[in-house]
């Protein structure tokens, strides 16, 4: 089986894809101490350097190079400055690249990128990748399409070193309009859990802001968008509907017990499989790692529609 290093890990979206691809990833790394903690409650046998990669002063030899650098500084629900030093983080990825020179390398980061005042990022990254020796490709896929239960827009950039002669070709949609499979829904991966578990959703009212918009999605679609901040995760479909009254200005239908999603529960929609495990942890670490995970579906059919290169 190649061997991945992996970068910007997280809890371990990215590496579960990885595993599932017939990847083993030998070195991971993240600067969230929780992260680690998750990471190695799940997939023990990777070595998880914590700590900042900027730190990181050699690398081990791999086929793959897996990187999801930090996305605040280009979400839709984070600060959105062009000038943010996170959104730099890629010449950290960049500087790995070159000094291991994978036969390969997937990123995946938010859609956010390429909007207008944050496309000379992009094309400064490709243009770094390009230059380091890879022929390299992107595309903004939407999780929904390749079997996780939530909408999420996501940039996946894919490079092969140019001197194995051969192209990268995204994966076509696996689920929903004319794909062999159905969409999945919140019905399908979070029907079976209790309706209200105790200590593992946020209690406090609805705040104005979170009724803002519609945060809501029914039983038979997938969910919203899964954020790393717990108190604006979406709505159980169990929920009542919310109707819109004005600008900004959402109301629930009825008088029925409303809850948010909890967090196992966002953790399956998300794509995580129900024997992943969360080590005790605020609810707010635990959203964190959730919210800020790579769906392991979709960066598992990424990474297997690489052309073959690891004999």
């Amino acid at each position: 089986m190649p061997n991945a290093v992996s970068l910007f890990s997280g809890c371990g979206g990215s590496d579960l894809g990885l595993s599932d691809a017939g990847f083993v990833t030998i070195v991971a790394n993240d600067v969230l101490p929780y992260a680690k903690a998750v990471y190695e409650a799940n997939m023990p046998d990777t070595e998880f350097l914590l700590g900042d990669v900027t730190d990181i002063k050699h690398f081990p030899p791999a086929e793959l190079l897996a990187g999801c650098y930090p996305c605040q500084g280009f979400s839709q629900g984070g600060v959105r400055d062009p000038s943010a030093k996170i959104n730099y983080l890629y010449r950290e990825f960049d500087r790995a690249l070159r000094a291991i020179r994978p036969k390969a390398f997937v990123v995946e980061n938010v859609s956010g990128m390429v909007r207008s005042n944050f496309s000379h990022l992009l094309q400064n990254q490709l243009t770094r990748f390009r230059s380091a020796g890879y022929r390299v490709k992107w595309a903004v896929l939407n999780a929904m399409d390749y079997g996780v239960a939530q909408d999420r827009k996501r940039i996946l950039l894919v490079g092969v070193r140019s001197d194995l002669g051969v192209e990268y070709e995204f994966p076509q949609p696996t689920h929903g309009g004319t794909a062999p499979n159905r969409v999945v829904t919140q019905r399908d991966v979070i029907s079976d859990l209790p309706r209200w578990p105790v200590g593992e959703f946020d209690p406090h009212d609805f705040h104005w802001y979170y009724l803002s918009r519609n945060r809501r999605n029914d039983w038979g679609q997938p969910s919203k968008t899964i954020v790393s901040n717990y108190r604006h995760v979406p709505l159980h479909p169990s929920s009542p509907r919310l109707i819109k009254h004005g600008h900004n200005d959402w109301r629930f239908e009825s008088a029925r017990p409303a809850r948010k999603l909890s967090f196992r529960e966002a953790a399956r929609l998300q794509g995580f499989p129900s024997s992943f495990v969360f080590p005790e942890a605020s609810l707010q670490r635990k959203f964190e790692v959730i919210g800020n995970a790579v769906p392991p579906p979709l960066f598992s059919a990424v990474v297997k529609s690489l052309p073959n290169v690891w004999d």
